[in-house]
């Protein structure tokens, strides 16, 4: 999709909770999609989850900036990347290579604008991975990506052979049902605000040990 597209219809923004990123985000959700579907050949079944900064991936990212040993120096995989807040936060924390996987060929465009925003470079885009063998990484960061149970069907045995594969992994979670959080190890919490709407959102960083 052409870069054109997103900075035409998104506005510069900073997430409340990452002000050390710059964004391009939809203020009209629903007018961005229209926008999709007329001008961009067709948006399909998908919204545009790449224009906003969730919860999940704003403290995935903060968490990553707060404690940048988790990334420094190693190789990470943003899973479901959707705006690259969290790609680009690794590479700001000093990741030697990052990939930023999305099924949205829109999201898959919308990382590399922002990470051209925050003079970030070298950041790899991928597809679906969750099919596929796990890339070669040592971190995994995945921003709120078990928001269905459909979805979360796919993601946790990725992830699990992501940690059985030697990597270390981490998921943002704004309190979603379906994730096992018996499995996890709480890493860290924020209050973040909501994407849509007054107020804040407790949301979690956990570890899979």
């Amino acid at each position: 999709m052409p870069a054109g597209f997103v900075r035409a219809h998104t506005a510069v923004r900073r997430p409340s909770s990452v002000p050390e990123v710059r964004l391009h985000v939809a203020d009209d959700v629903v007018a961005l999609w229209e926008a999709m579907e007329v001008s961009a050949g067709g948006a399909g079944d998908a919204p545009p989850f790449w224009a906003a900064a969730w919860p999940g991936g704003q403290a995935l990212a903060r968490f990553v900036l707060d404690t940048p040993d988790v990334v420094a120096g190693r190789s990470v995989l943003d899973l479901g990347s959707g705006s690259g807040l969290v790609a680009v936060a690794a590479a700001l924390a000093g990741a030697s290579r990052v990939l930023a996987s999305d099924v949205d060929p829109f999201s898959r465009t919308a990382v590399g604008v922002n990470a051209g925003l925050n003079g970030v470079r070298g950041i790899g885009v991928l597809g679906d991975v969750l099919g596929h063998p796990v890339p070669q990484v040592d971190v995994v960061l995945a921003g709120d990506v078990c928001y269905d149970r459909v979805m979360t069907e796919r993601v946790l045995p990725f992830l699990d052979r992501a940690r059985a594969a030697g990597c270390a992994v981490y998921v943002g979670d704004p309190g979603r049902p379906y994730l096992p959080h018996e499995r996890l190890v709480e890493a860290a919490v924020y209050e973040i605000a909501e994407t849509e709407g007054p107020g804040l959102r407790r949301t979690t960083v956990w570890h899979l040990p």
